[in-house]
């Protein structure tokens, strides 16, 4: 058996790997990295659409509670509450916020409220300080004590300034007359304010409006049901809307 030069063993053993330089590893690395960061930035519209859909729900779901709420309040005393509670002289005290918080599960915080002083009086001081999350939209950017949820409030409507209405009263249907809305941010009112929105912010809610979402505003109606508005519902429909026994014809919205 004869000797195996060395030569010739050397070309039997397997090639060694080629060498990477530094410059390509890092050409890898970034190359790696950007596609990473790509995807990243692809997946923030679906985060974003995600989270304004969870925060539409909500809001949505608040206003469920307040129609709740305002039935049951209709239930136990035979009407709705006035938008606000008067005091003697027939200035405001109290919002109709206020009034129906035991019907939100809100005892407590009603408990420590003096009605027959005004709602900002210095008496009142710990309510005014406390936040009530169902009065707040989670998409609106409106300080925590505040609220973008307003009734509809004119002589002929759901809820009536200073006087209260019973549901048999609304003789143009309770799915057609609103009773509360949502208003641009830059109208929002303390939660406790006896403040609503009569006929001119509801007609004038437009596409430049500052509202808690794209496009429109959630709209609480008599029958309890939640209905998206279009910034571009005509004046005309918006008005019969807000009317309780006008009679007019609403047609589709």
């Amino acid at each position: 058996m004869s000797d195996t030069p060395d030569s010739d063993l050397d070309s039997l053993a397997p090639p060694s790997a080629p060498k990477t330089s530094w410059t390509y590893r890092i050409v890898q690395v970034l190359f790696a990295l950007g596609i990473v960061t790509t995807l990243w930035a692809m997946s923030f519209p679906a985060v974003r659409q995600n989270r304004e859909a969870a925060r539409r729900s909500q809001c949505k779901n608040n206003l469920k509670q307040i129609g709740m709420a305002l039935q049951n309040y209709h239930d136990t005393y035979g009407a709705l509450p006035p938008a606000y509670m008067p005091d003697k002289n027939g200035r405001p005290l109290h919002s109709w916020r206020t009034m129906i918080l035991p019907f939100l599960d809100q005892f407590a915080l009603y408990n420590t409220i003096d009605m027959s002083k005004p709602w900002d009086d210095p008496v009142n001081a710990k309510a005014y300080a406390t936040r009530v999350s169902v009065y707040e939209c989670p998409s609106s950017q409106v300080p925590a004590t505040h609220t973008t949820y307003l009734a509809v409030v004119t002589p002929n409507s759901i809820i009536r300034p200073g006087a209260p209405r019973r549901y048999s009263d609304i003789t143009d249907g309770r799915s057609n007359t609103l009773q509360a809305i949502e208003v641009p941010q830059d109208r929002a009112v303390h939660w406790m304010s006896p403040q609503d929105a009569d006929e001119n912010p509801v007609l004038s809610i437009g596409k430049e409006a500052k509202l808690d979402h794209v496009g429109g505003m959630h709209a609480l109606f008599g029958d309890g049901t939640m209905r998206f508005l279009s910034v571009n519902l005509a004046a005309d429909t918006r008005r019969a809307l807000m009317s309780a026994s006008g009679n007019e014809t609403v047609g589709e919205f």
